[in-house]
């Protein structure tokens, strides 16, 4: 469960008024380089705690949307656990209509919230392609999260953007799914190079998965699998900003807290803000339901 008193932004709407819901994953027993993940989420969440609630950018106060933050799951034991876990919890969020927002958790947890879904294409932004088809002896393993992706939306709904690191291995598998390198956005432009990421992917909607060491460790050191020559936190603030309508849940994966001070919890915090806007300000106009207590009216610990 998240901290007593501490949700995503203190949001305090019912689920049955919500149109968004944050839910945590606490989860990282694949991790091979740097545990700790698991304490993301509510990391992630005390660092909202201290954003304003309001974006000047948007001119939206995140006070006026809809948002309940269900907590956590438990703290599986295997791995097997967690995906029917949160698979079973991310189909009842889609089968209610709310849009997702799942924290991390390792990458693993991406593969159950995206089989929540049909018909969509993902998008990952991440440094490594995470293509192999089993790895430490099992199929569900963080770095075999694309290719177990791919098996439930189709290969070609699938692309990863800001990849910098992929073995022989990969290759050998045969296949590989589309992917744009950093090395090519820098030289294209992030704007340029991501629009022509949503000119691959042919489905009208999209799911976004952040895995952070797809950002340049220089803003967001305390990733589980840092790797130089990554992207800026503002390139993915316009990835997100891009992705508009299209947007259809987002998950933040892969932030070991131990490893910093905060600062990249609070980055992860500031991507979830920014998903949430992007999925508000292309949803406001469907009926609302019961307007629930703003969230916001809040006091600072």
């Amino acid at each position: 469960m998240p901290l007593p008193g501490i949700h995503f932004l203190g949001a305090e709407t019912p689920y049955s008024s919500s149109r968004s819901v944050v839910l945590g994953v606490p989860f990282d027993l694949t991790t091979t380089f740097r545990p700790g993940a698991r304490a993301a989420p509510n990391s992630v969440r005390e660092a909202s705690f201290h954003f304003e609630s309001y974006l000047l950018e948007h001119d939206l106060d995140l006070g006026d949307i809809s948002l309940h933050d269900m907590g956590n799951l438990p703290d599986h034991a295997t791995v097997e656990e967690m995906v029917d876990g949160t698979r079973a919890a991310a189909k009842t969020l889609v089968s209610d209509g709310k849009f997702p927002v799942i924290l991390g958790g390792e990458h693993t947890i991406t593969v159950p919230a995206v089989e929540a879904f049909e018909d969509i294409g993902v998008i990952f932004i991440d440094a490594h392609l995470n293509y192999n088809d089993t790895a430490r002896g099992g199929r569900y393993n963080h770095d075999t999260v694309t290719r177990r992706v791919a098996e439930h939306v189709g290969k070609d709904n699938v692309l990863v953007f800001g990849v910098r690191s992929f073995s022989r291995g990969e290759h050998a598998e045969g296949g590989l799914p589309e992917y744009i390198d950093a090395f090519s956005i820098a030289q294209e432009g992030v704007e340029k190079a991501f629009k022509r990421a949503l000119n691959i992917i042919k489905k009208d909607k999209i799911y976004l998965s952040l895995d952070v060491d797809g950002i340049d460790p220089a803003f967001a050191p305390a990733a589980s699998m840092p790797e130089p020559f990554g992207l800026t936190s503002l390139d993915v603030k316009k990835c997100i900003n891009l992705l508009g309508p299209r947007l259809v849940g987002f998950d933040v994966v892969e932030i070991s807290p131990p490893y910093d001070k905060g600062n990249t919890a609070a980055l992860g915090a500031r991507m979830v803000q920014e998903a949430l806007a992007v999925a508000w300000k292309y949803r406001k106009g469907e009926k609302e339901q019961a307007a629930p207590r703003p969230f916001w009216k809040r006091e600072r610990p």
